[in-house]
This record gives structure tokens, sequence and C-alpha cells, in this order.
């Protein structure tokens, strides 16, 4: 899946287009099998199990995706698809 569109479908942007304005923009990074990069492309794949590390509307943002979301949903679906890294409790915004 891209990395945009799970953006998007994890409800932390209101708008596919500003997933990938903020990817192309701001940057990303995904730390899969202990590598990290640097990611400015938002068509770039995401899979279970990579971390990443991006800024939302609401701030920074560290989450290992946990599965990739079929469509999107209600927040509390959307919220499955993710866990906050480092135990901090992240705030999703209203979309």
């Amino acid at each position: 899946m891209r990395l945009d569109v799970f953006l998007w479908r994890a409800r932390f942007f209101k708008a596919r287009t500003s997933a990938t304005e903020a990817v192309e923009e701001k940057g990303a990074r995904i730390e899969r099998d202990g590598q990290v990069r640097r990611i400015d492309k938002p068509a770039t794949p995401v899979e279970p199990g990579d971390v990443l590390t991006f800024r939302a509307p609401s701030g920074q943002k560290l989450v290992r995706i946990l599965s990739l979301p079929t469509r999107r949903g209600p927040p509390s679906e959307a919220a499955l698809c993710y866990e906050a890294v480092g135990g901090e409790t992240l705030a999703r915004p209203d979309a």
C-alpha cells in the first residue's frame, strides 16, 4: 500500500492530497528490518511491521503499522491499524 494512502486511511490526514503533500514537502522516515530510510515519495510502499515517523497536522508522529486498512473507516477502526511507539499517546485529528 502507498504511504500516502495508509496515512489517509489511518485518519492522520483529512484528505489524501494533504497526506501526499506532507510526504513530498516534509518527508517521512520508514524503519524496516532495522534500516531507516528517508522518504519523500508518497508512492513508497509500506507494510505491516514498518515504523513510520512523519509530521501530521497535530504534530510529529512515530507509529508502527500493525495492519493495512482496506478502507477509510471510522476512527475506532483506523486505530486498530497502528500503535504509538515509545508509549506516547497520539491524538488523532478529527477527520
